[in-house]
């Protein structure tokens, strides 16, 4: 019997995918104007998520599927505005809209010169949603 790897949520993850290894170049740092920007990150977080779920009601049922199907929007969108060796984390979290309250945190280990994040938050009667995007540069 063959078992899949599947998520936490039962969504199926995708196989990896094996790419082929280059040398290293040893670039430590960006070239100047090559920098993760966390400002145009952010519009596009706000507008992506503001356009996408502007009157969506919260189901349970689907709300997995929908929040990885953002992030994959997002990562898409951001990939065309990235600069060259950044790794891009994307992280979209939704909830029910029901009075509470909710605090998020993240922790990593970057360098402070190259990395960064951004994120953007949407409410409407019915649900919330935050999304976290890191930049990290990579050699």
């Amino acid at each position: 019997m063959h078992y899949g790897r599947v998520s936490f949520s039962g969504l199926p993850l995708n196989p990896p995918i094996r790419e082929i290894q280059f040398e290293n170049t040893y670039k430590m740092q960006p070239d100047e104007g090559c920098r993760f920007n966390a400002s145009q990150v952010q519009r596009v977080l706000e507008s992506t998520l503001a356009g996408h779920l502007g009157d969506t009601k919260y189901n349970p049922a689907t709300t997995g599927q929908l929040s990885q199907s953002l992030s994959d929007l997002i990562r898409s969108k951001l990939k065309e505005h990235c600069p060259p060796r950044y790794k891009l984390v994307c992280n979209v979290v939704l909830g029910q809209m029901g009075g509470q309250g909710v605090r998020m945190a993240s922790r990593s280990l970057w360098d402070s010169e190259n990395d960064n994040f951004a994120s953007a938050s949407f409410t409407n009667p019915s649900l919330f949603a935050i999304a976290t995007v890191h930049g990290l540069y990579f050699d």
